[in-house]
């Protein structure tokens, strides 16, 4: 006569659970669907680029075109909508200085063509950070360095200075100290 005390039972109760749960031929348990083709809805490797100097459909063929060939769609566009944003601000605001030379010495030319590709250029041997256009740190003002090295802040990044901020000049939160270094959710 075979014994079976409470142990013996959980013991074959819990290995026979680890043989079924072994089954190679389990299917997943979400319902994702992977089969399909997806498509690129966004691109924000400088963000506000695409905001700024592109208008209505042009925002999402932006968000959609292929890097390398941004530069030949989108330069001349970008071009034409900073000289009309440099007149009207000038218009409506006489101590307004024109837009020559950005504080890295980029003409406008230059740089429309320089953000019309959106990727972020890597320092290998420097600091990274959005205002030299050698990367973007987590932790760069985007908007006020857009505004202020890039477009309104003229050679040395002080001339408009009603127009090189946002005011909003910190997170809510606080970066972690370690990865993944986004501040904790609310």
């Amino acid at each position: 006569m075979i014994r079976f005390n409470k142990l013996s039972i959980l013991a074959v109760a819990a290995f026979g659970f680890v043989l079924v749960s072994c089954d190679k031929n389990d299917t997943p348990g979400d319902t994702f669907d992977t089969s399909g083709t997806y498509m690129q809805n966004d691109q924000m490797g400088r963000p506000a680029v695409n905001t700024v100097f592109n208008a209505s459909a042009d925002k999402n063929t932006f968000n959609v075109t292929t890097p390398s060939a941004m530069g030949a769609i989108f330069a001349p566009k970008f071009l034409n909508n900073l000289v009309a944003l440099d007149a009207a601000i000038k218009a409506n605001d006489p101590t307004y200085v024109r837009y020559s030379t950005n504080a890295l010495g980029m003409s406008p030319q230059i740089l429309t063509t320089t953000l019309a590709t959106d990727v972020l250029g890597v320092s290998m041997t420097g600091a990274t950070s959005l205002a030299t256009l050698t990367g973007r740190n987590l932790t760069d003002d985007v908007i006020d360095i857009e505004l202020k090295f890039l477009i309104f802040g003229g050679t040395d990044g002080t001339k408009n200075p009603k127009l090189t901020s946002d005011n909003v000049n910190a997170n809510d939160k606080p970066f972690l100290a370690t990865f993944p270094f986004l501040a904790a959710p609310f």
